[in-house]
């Protein structure tokens, strides 16, 4: 191919001043031209038809294969159809510019594939049929579920059906089969706020199931741009897009981004979620994996790269599997001075944390989210927000944030924005109702950490190894996939208790856990019950207690002896708890009870006064709007 260009360039004053990087370009730069499939052609293309001579070797090679160049007259397309050309076997053809035969392209070298039990080789899932042997999908398909059964990674869905006028409780597969659920992404319980609710049946009464089509046809309206404006107000941006989850934001503006900045690198922290890992791999673009949480991994490989390349860091605020939190600020700091974009995942944020709820970027500038002065915060600093409505907000649908050309162009080149049908109307306006509530009531978050810390001290108390994290997280440690389903089974079947066991691609071989997320409905009586079986679960199963890790030196955090205990992202001050616990304290409180629970006591009711208030004020509010409009 280099002697092939290099007399190319010997004898056309075009390939002459060409450039390798003008002519890629011009290879994928298309414009409208008649084609079989209503495509288009490139403009190497219509440049090779204008010069004389490869116009007439491009001609001559079309007559000679019977096929036709894509600048053909659409009339042949009509007369000759697809596929009607008579069969013939393939030819070498006359090379374009040596005039030398040119065979067919060979194969790439294919790489050996050695077989094993866990991975034979195609030979044996052949069968055989009426035109001979044929390869066996079924019994390919029941190899790779032996294998997941096997390594007792294999993934069991329980049937739940979570009640809106008895939650935190659920039913399963008849309604006689009461649980408790606690693992659920619902964490604010929002799924059966009233507002939201009612918004979205009144919705659904005027504007019917289903949006009618994609957002370019027939499916844009009132609703996604009140949704969107919502959003963008929640995290001070220009603009906002809305997509049918937030799996399929990550995906699409992470690959339609990767793909579309020349040269662009990615960096992605380790624990990155399989959303942004699949929107990282469908762009193409180089990827960079750093360790988690790691600002100095990070930095060393920024460095590496030139200044003026293009770079994503990509991250999550809140890693739902473990807790822990990114160390946001100090990735603002390296991408500034590495010339980078910041991608923030607030998925497991938002709603949660910050005055208005819109996540740990906000929160870590509380003072000045709660005067309003964004400006030059933290969360100001962030390039490109994705989140979620199907957690904390309780609906469905995921979104970006960021400036508005931004969002601009992820709306006009995203697939997966752009060929996505928009999300239902009601699911829209439930979705709206549930963030403009949590942006002016805080009680919901506030009583879920109290929940959050009450549940953690308790588990402590028992010697059950919960993963240390500044989160609303809670995951326990059991280390072993088996004992993990048992644990799991075992809490559902004997104890009415729900809490799924994670594990393996979710987490790495090792580190099984059961994940629980305390909401604002789990009171003290579901606290008492989850513990009490988890202590006996723990004793009958013979899993590794704290202490049990301790000996073995500790594990990503547990038991570890040199470890510093992690103080919670809300402080006592942020969650106006703080001169509360100090009277508990100094009172000489009944320790039996304990100052959290005691606490939780009075702020139940407070919270609960402060729940009406709010409904009042809003409704009184969307009254008042209605009436001047």
């Amino acid at each position: 191919m280099d002697s092939v260009l290099r007399q190319s360039k010997a004898v056309c004053p075009f390939m002459k001043k060409a450039t390798a990087s003008s002519l890629r370009a011009m290879t994928t730069a298309a414009r409208p031209a008649a084609s079989p499939c209503g495509g288009a052609i490139s403009k190497l293309q219509v440049l090779a038809h204008r010069c004389p001579v490869m116009g007439k070797a491009m001609a001559v090679q079309s007559a000679r294969t019977g096929g036709r160049t894509s600048a053909a007259p659409a009339s042949f397309v009509h007369k000759a159809k697809l596929h009607t050309g008579r069969p013939r076997e393939a030819q070498a053809v006359e090379g374009v510019f040596t005039g030398q035969k040119a065979g067919l392209p060979p194969h790439p070298p294919v790489k050996p594939t050695i077989a094993t039990p866990a991975n034979p080789s195609p030979a044996a899932y052949t069968v055989s049929g009426n035109f001979g042997t044929k390869f066996n999908y079924e019994k390919f398909y029941e190899n790779e579920l032996e294998k997941k059964h096997k390594d007792k990674s294999y993934r069991y869905f329980n049937n739940i059906n979570r009640l809106a006028k008895d939650f935190p409780r659920a039913h399963m597969a008849t309604k006689e089969e009461k649980v408790a659920v606690w693992c659920a992404n619902d964490y604010l319980g929002m799924g059966r706020n009233k507002r939201v609710l009612e918004a979205m049946h009144t919705t659904l009464d005027e504007y019917g199931a289903g949006a009618g089509g994609t957002r370019n046809i027939s499916g844009h309206n009132k609703h996604a741009v009140e949704l969107e404006n919502s959003l963008a107000k929640l995290h001070a941006t220009d603009a906002a897009l809305v997509f049918s989850s937030c799996y399929v934001a990550n995906d699409a503006t992470l690959a339609t981004l990767g793909s579309k900045l020349p040269d662009c690198v990615i960096l992605s922290d380790s624990l990155n979620h399989a959303s942004m890992i699949q929107g990282i791999r469908h762009s193409g673009a180089k990827k960079i994996i750093f360790k988690h949480n790691d600002v100095e991994d990070l930095e060393k490989k920024l460095a590496a790269l030139p200044l003026h390349v293009p770079k994503i860091i990509a991250f999550e605020s809140v890693y739902s599997m473990c807790g822990s939190i990114g160390p946001i600020e100090k990735f603002c700091d390296l991408a500034e001075k590495y010339g980078a974009i910041t991608f923030n995942d607030e998925v497991h944020a938002v709603g949660m944390y910050g005055p208005h709820g819109a996540g740990v970027a906000e929160h870590l500038d509380w003072e000045a989210h709660q005067r309003g002065e964004t400006k030059g915060t933290i969360a100001d600093r962030i390039d490109i927000y994705s989140g979620t409505l199907g957690k904390a907000y309780g609906c469905v649908g995921g979104y970006i944030a960021g400036s508005a050309k931004l969002v601009d162009t992820i709306r006009s080149l995203a697939p997966g924005f752009i060929f996505t049908t928009t999300l239902p109307p009601a699911v829209m306006a439930g979705a709206r109702a549930a963030i403009e509530y949590q942006m002016s009531y805080d009680g919901d978050r506030r009583l879920q950490q109290l929940h959050t810390r009450a549940v953690k001290e308790a588990l402590a108390d028992r010697d059950i190894p919960v993963i240390p994290n500044p989160s609303h997280i809670i995951p326990i440690l059991v280390g072993n996939a088996e004992l993990a389903k048992k644990a799991s089974d075992k809490l559902l079947n004997d104890h009415q208790i729900y809490v799924q066991s994670i594990n393996y691609p979710t987490v790495p071989v090792g580190q099984e856990r059961l994940r629980i997320t305390p909401t604002p409905g789990h009171t003290k009586q579901f606290r008492d019950h989850l513990v009490a079986a988890l202590d006996s679960i723990w004793t009958e199963l013979g899993i590794k207690r704290t202490s049990d890790w301790a000996a073995e030196g500790g594990f990503i955090g547990v038991g570890e002896a040199e470890a510093e205990p992690v103080a919670p992202l809300w402080t006592d001050e942020q969650l106006g708890i703080a001169d509360a616990v100090a009277e508990l304290r100094a009172q000489a409180s009944d320790k039996k009870k304990g100052v959290i629970n005691q606490l939780l006591e009075s702020v139940a009711i407070e919270q609960e006064r402060e729940a009406l208030n709010a409904a009042q004020e809003v409704a009184d509010a969307a009254k008042a709007a209605a009436a001047s409009a």
